[in-house]
């Protein structure tokens, strides 16, 4: 019997949106029905670069496509809950971006509606199937790091939002945007993922003067499972990019740089641990939709749910708050 195709529709042509489109067709059980964006110029671009894709008249009408398996919503935070609560309505699975939304409250209600709906719901925390992540939840299961010392995030970036981020303008505001919600995001649901559930010890986060800018600098202790966390992240000046998470170990310690890139450490200086994987990016990316049909097929799978992001995110605000 042959395996089922899910029909999906991409709610969002941005940057991620854009990457579903050029990923999902190769992953050989995503089936792109359709497109939409709010912007004009966004559509235009998708229809341009993926000839083959069929730009919707509206996202009401994409989400109500006929046999429609999956809405991907891919707009900025403050639609999700929007567009997810279509989704549901329309009987469809969900496969939403983070943050689930801007206010707690309604991320919040919008978990317990996708929960309450029993479909089929994922959040596009993009480091959950990565080769990297894997290597580190087989160390901590078989103990070859020995006794866990602590976890590190580090974050910096020259410019914010960065460079290929610029049609994302609200990445710049405090509304929506910031570092601490688009990258630390990714790493503190890694705290979630691999230590267990997070709880803030303590927290600063310096803001510019511009009310409406987001912020320029972080500090965070935390403690998941024993382990005490730290978080530093900084926007400005003159340098590459940094982009760090570390478990320290009292045998091994393990580190992600640039997201992907795994590199070990017995004592001596690093040496990169993923020999043989020419893009671990695009790599990361095609597993995760891998991990995305399991869960579509009920099957175990390692995909993040909106409970797990709600957990995160409840962090991330807490954080925010205290500029």
């Amino acid at each position: 019997m042959a395996e089922k195709v899910y029909r999906v529709a991409i709610v969002g042509l941005g940057v991620i949106g854009r990457r579903m489109l050029a990923n999902m067709p190769g992953q050989g059980r995503l089936e792109v029905v359709g497109g939409w964006d709010l912007s004009a110029e966004a559509r235009a671009k998708a229809a341009e670069d993926f000839p083959w894709l069929r730009i919707a008249e509206s996202a009401e009408a994409l989400i109500a496509t006929p046999g429609t398996d999956l809405v991907y919503i891919g707009v900025p935070p403050k639609a999700h809950g929007l567009y997810a609560r279509a989704a549901v309505a329309a009987g469809k699975a969900v496969f939403c971006e983070k943050p689930l939304g801007v206010e707690l409250a309604d991320s919040r209600d919008l978990t317990e509606l996708v929960e309450a709906s029993g479909l089929p719901q994922a959040v596009n925390l993009a480091l959950a199937a990565a080769r990297g992540v894997t290597a580190m939840r087989a160390a901590l299961a078989d103990g070859s790091l020995g006794d866990l010392a602590g976890c590190d995030i580090r974050l910096h970036f020259g410019r914010w939002p960065r460079g290929w981020q610029h049609s994302a303008t609200w990445l710049a505001g405090r509304a929506e945007g910031g570092f601490t919600r688009e990258v630390a995001t990714h790493f503190l649901y890694l705290v979630d993922s691999l230590l267990g559930p997070a709880r803030l010890v303590s927290a600063s986060a310096a803001y510019p003067a511009d009310p409406e800018a987001a912020e320029t600098h972080v500090l965070a202790q935390l403690e998941a499972g024993g382990v005490p966390v730290t978080l530093a992240g900084s926007v400005g000046g003159a340098g590459p990019d940094l982009v760090e998470f570390t478990l320290w170990g009292s045998r091994r310690s393990l580190r992600l740089t640039d997201f992907y890139k795994l590199w070990r450490s017995d004592g001596e200086d690093w040496g990169y641990a993923l020999e043989g994987i020419e893009n671990p990016a695009l790599d990361s990316y095609r597993l995760q939709l891998d991990e995305l049909v399991r869960r579509l097929d009920g099957e175990a799978n390692v995909m993040p749910d909106f409970r797990c992001a709600l957990r995160v995110q409840e962090l991330v605000e807490k954080i925010l708050a205290t500029g």
